[in-house]
């Protein structure tokens, strides 16, 4: 019989390093896998079975998945460190009017006008994309968290403010699920250690002394509720 274990597949850019460091902290005996899987390719590896659980980016085909949305990434433009886009800390989407732009196999972006003329050759990954961006031979538009992952030093980035933003969800199995998963959804969600889903933890049990305390506590404060209509009673005379 295999150990437990659990598998984590994340799209490029996904940053689950603080999860598998909370995993790690509360079920060391319980390894979970990381791997890499193409944007295109996770909600399929989910279905599959390849991994159990998936950070991927949205809009993506998840039927048969539950998901659940977890943040939004900002959209920037990758250019050369001389471009004139990178005057300002912040460009529109108007500034890309005339501009040419690569749009690899593996876009992530959903912009249905995005601007911009597109050059014909689409590369076959954002990778590849950006050694073309260092070339001159376009701009390149992404969610942030990928112009950080192919950092280069010949080429830097700037947000478009009004451009979409990039949704990133938590996608697993539609149904009931494993305690194994159940306990790494709710670390996604930042439930803390023992707690249970959507219950109550039981009041711990009290010792004969804080029984006693809590008794004494209780007459005690009967006691003062009896006398004070007297006092109140008194004033108003």
């Amino acid at each position: 019989m295999n150990p437990p274990s659990l598998t984590l597949g994340y799209v490029p850019g996904g940053t689950p390093a603080k999860w598998a460091r909370n995993w790690a902290e509360r079920h060391p005996d319980v390894p979970l896998q990381l791997c890499t899987v193409a944007a295109a390719d996770a909600a399929d590896a989910v279905r599959a079975g390849t991994v159990d659980v998936a950070l991927l980016r949205l809009p993506a085909d998840t039927s048969g998945l539950a998901v659940i949305p977890l943040y939004e990434e900002t959209t920037v433009v990758v250019v050369p460190v001389d471009h004139v886009l990178t005057a300002g800390d912040t460009i529109t989407a108007a500034d890309l009017a005339g501009e040419p732009v690569l749009m690899p196999l593996d876009h992530v972006v959903a912009w249905a006008e995005a601007p911009g003329t597109l050059v014909d050759h689409r590369p076959e990954t954002t990778e590849d994309a950006m050694e073309l961006v260092a070339a001159g031979v376009g701009a390149l538009v992404v969610p942030q968290s990928l112009a950080r992952l192919y950092h280069r030093k010949d080429l830097t980035y700037r947000p478009i403010t009004d451009a979409p933003t990039c949704p990133v969800a938590l996608a697993f199995p539609d149904g009931p699920q494993s305690p194994l998963l159940e306990e790494f959804i709710g670390i996604v969600r930042g439930r803390k250690p023992g707690s249970s889903r959507g219950q109550a933890q039981p009041a711990p049990k009290r010792t004969a002394r804080e029984k006693t305390l809590a008794k004494q506590a209780a007459r005690a404060a009967a006691g003062k509720g009896a006398r004070k209509p007297g006092r109140a009673g008194r004033g108003r005379r």
